[in-house]
């Protein structure tokens, strides 16, 4: 007994002077105690948890060389190699770094409002824009229910904080889409050409956007298309104003998809219904279609093609002031092509990439003349046909879990021309850009991004950089602060390219804050901002980039998906104070495109018994100015049309009809007739006055719309 007992002490008096001995205590980047960390030797049973203090200690009996791993949750594991055969006692001071999580992670949103990842700002989907009353299922129209858009009823386009409807650009898939509207008619505000369906990434900037983009001085609507479904499909459509079809398929290794649509829109039936302000010449009627293609390839790779075509005409005769005895006529035909082909994959576990090549032509056959008594006399013709050609490129390099660094190059190659009275005029304009773009996230409560964009126009003749900065701090789990400032550029519009060649770019400088606070029930946000018009383009006394301006303002937006069941509801508010001169203005005056202050509630309710979703939305916007000449130059533009009220509702019954999901679809514009005046025409000699109406106080719509394949039942009670 006593020989082991002394062979036992010996043994273990070896052991111990074998091991060795690690303490320490784990913090946060703020020194504070981080208890509960998991602290060990890879690829051993050796280690411990610090305790409230943040302290650990264990001993081990491993030699060598080894990785000491320190991990927590919300937090990046730290790993450092230690060589135990140095000494037998360590003491370590380690601090952890927080996790930027997809969920905890600061979002610059100064001037963007974004429905495409959820950890975004998600304001408005494909479901929303469809059941928001008033918008008739058209992306453009929805997007003017949230702050920032003015209630434009003559003319198509965003009109965003006192910017023009051409300075809110369009892109898709990184690609400039050159006509996002049907083509212009006098009076007549039109539709976007693309379903909101097409995307699954919905970006709408009023200011302050990303250096990737460019050539508009006051907003971009950034769509990305979707990726592949589910499975295959199939639709029909049939409404007041025509029929459409649709079909998908998805390959059986779950790896491609292809697919198509053609539609048909005649009004003739519905203008026979409804009487309309303009005397119909020429019913509306348009023909389209589009074919997509997408493939993954390899592991993270995705080819995307999408091709759209549409031909379309409409002739309607209005009042000539300078004679009444004949009317106006107008008449347009158009063709319009858009194609896009994109592919986009990671190169390695540090770079990715994603390219582009879009297509687009456009050709608008417009006549004008006299007519009298049905008799058209005395006409001329307009042709214009515009081909943008483009390409684009852009390399990422990851810096960490979510920091990023973009740079690229694109190229555009423009020719735009304009037949009339037995001559062409021809502008050709060869466009690139170089831009980087870095956005670099600090802790989970502060980020920012920085980026530098340079371009050149050969009709321009001249190069420009354009800096832009962001930076967003968290204030807590669900509130931020964000705030942008940048310049941007853009080319003289068509019309005044050949007067203003060499001339240079007009530019606005942008400074935005906000604050906003999201949970997946409550959006708040609230901003402010300013923004500086420079080398605007002046047409009196002389043609020339000399015009000035500037626009501030305030807004609010509010959406609320849970204080009542099954209601889904926003308010917005926009305050606008803007002033130009530019064009013929005689001084620097509001114009007539803007209102100060416009406001949006858009209510929705879903009853679940009935499966039937109602919809409302009503607009209110004060007067805008007006163009009087009776007044002298000093009081340019100073009458105001009366304010605009506009309610919108729409009804859609969910059902199933030889086995096809079916949407029943029921909507009014303007339910109470009130009258819209959007401002007024004159007489030459300044005697006569006109009001600008919509073509007639309300639309009706009445749609079935069936889907084998979908079912969107679920996304109906899961946007409630």
């Amino acid at each position: 007994m006593k020989l082991f007992f002394i062979f036992f002490t010996f043994c273990s008096i070896t052991i111990s002077f074998a091991q060795n001995s690690l303490n320490g205590v784990v913090t946060d980047e703020k020194n504070e105690p981080l208890p509960g960390v998991n602290v060990y030797i890879k690829d051993t049973y050796d280690g411990a948890t610090t305790d409230e203090k943040g302290k650990f200690s264990f001993i081990t009996d491993e030699k060598g060389k080894h990785e000491l791993v320190s991990s927590f949750l919300g937090y990046e594991t730290n790993i450092q190699t230690i060589d135990l055969d140095t000494k037998q006692s360590f003491n370590f001071i380690i601090k952890l770094k927080e996790t930027v999580s997809e969920l905890s992670l600061v979002t610059i949103t100064a001037g963007s409002f974004e429905a495409s990842d959820e950890r975004k700002v998600t304001v408005l989907k494909p479901l929303d824009i469809v059941t928001t009353a008033g918008a008739n299922g058209d992306t453009y129209s929805a997007l003017k229910t949230l702050p920032g858009a003015q209630q434009i009823g003559e003319t198509e386009g965003l009109f965003v904080r006192g910017g023009t409807g051409a300075e809110t650009q369009t892109f898709i898939d990184g690609m400039l889409v050159d006509k996002p509207f049907f083509s212009s008619t006098p009076d007549i505000a039109q539709r976007g050409r693309f379903s909101p369906f097409l995307f699954k990434g919905t970006l709408f900037s009023t200011g302050g956007y990303s250096a990737l983009y460019g050539q508009g001085l006051s907003g971009a609507l950034i769509l990305e298309t979707l990726d592949l479904p589910e499975r295959s499909a199939s639709t029909l459509a049939l409404s007041s104003v025509g029929v459409g079809t649709s079909l998908f398929k998805l390959y059986d290794n779950k790896k491609a998809c292809r697919g198509g649509d053609i539609n048909y829109t005649d009004l003739t039936p519905y203008f026979a219904l409804v009487g309309q302000k303009q005397k119909i010449i020429e019913t509306p009627k348009f023909v389209g279609g589009s074919a997509f293609f997408r493939q993954k390839t390899g592991k993270t790779g995705m080819i995307k093609f999408y091709a759209y075509y549409n031909y379309g005409q409409f002739s309607y005769a209005f009042p000539n002031l300078d004679d009444p005895q004949n009317d106006q006529l107008f008449s347009l035909h158009n063709g319009d092509l858009y194609s896009n082909l994109s592919y986009k994959s990671a190169l390695s576990d540090k770079w990715s990439m994603q390219s582009g090549l879009s297509y687009s032509t456009n050709y608008d056959k417009l006549k004008f003349g006299n007519v009298n008594n049905g008799n058209i006399s005395n006409t001329f013709n307009i042709d214009n046909t515009s081909n943008l050609t483009q390409g684009r490129v852009i390399f990422t390099r990851f810096l960490g879990s979510f920091s990023t660094l973009k740079s690229g190059i694109e190229i555009q190659n423009r020719n735009s021309t304009t037949f009339f009275s037995g001559k062409d005029y021809s502008n050709n304009d060869l466009y690139s850009a170089l831009f980087a773009e870095a956005e670099v996230y600090i802790t989970t409560r502060i980020a920012g991004r920085i980026g530098l964009r340079a371009e050149h126009s050969s009709l321009v003749n001249k190069y420009n950089l354009a800096p832009r900065a962001s930076f967003a701090y968290k204030i807590s789990s669900i509130t931020q602060l964000s705030f942008a400032a940048g310049q941007f550029f853009q080319q003289p519009p068509y019309e005044y390219a050949y007067l203003l060649k060499d001339k240079g770019y007009s530019n606005a400088t942008h400074y935005i804050a906000n604050v906003q606070t999201v949970t997946s029930d409550f959006t708040f946000r609230s901003e402010l901002f300013y923004k500086k018009y420079n080398d605007l383009i002046k047409t009196s006394p002389d043609t020339a980039l000399s015009g000035t301006g500037y626009a501030q303002g305030i807004e609010f937006f509010w959406r609320d998906k849970k204080t009542l069941k099954y209601v889904d509801y926003w308010i917005s508010y926009s305050y606008l104070d803007t002033k130009r001169n530019w064009l013929d203005f005689p001084i620097s005056t509001t114009p007539s495109f803007a209102a100060t202050h416009t406001a949006n509630l858009v209510f929705k309710k879903f009853f679940t018994k009935i499966r039937t979703n109602l919809s409302a939305t009503y607009t209110f916007a004060t007067g805008r100015p007006y163009y009087n000449p009776n007044k002298p130059d000093s009081e340019y533009l100073s009458d105001r049309t009366a304010s605009y009220n506009a309610l919108g509702i729409s009804a859609s019954y969910l059902t199933t009809v030889a086995k096809a999901f079916t949407v029943i679809v029921f909507s009014v514009t303007n339910v109470t007739g009130a009258k819209q005046v959007f401002g007024y025409r004159y007489s030459s000699d300044g005697m006569i006055k006109s009001e600008i109406n919509p073509p007639a106080p309300r639309f009706f719509f009445l749609g079935v719309f069936m889907s084998w394949g979908i079912d969107r039942t679920q996304d109906v009670l899961d946007n409630n």
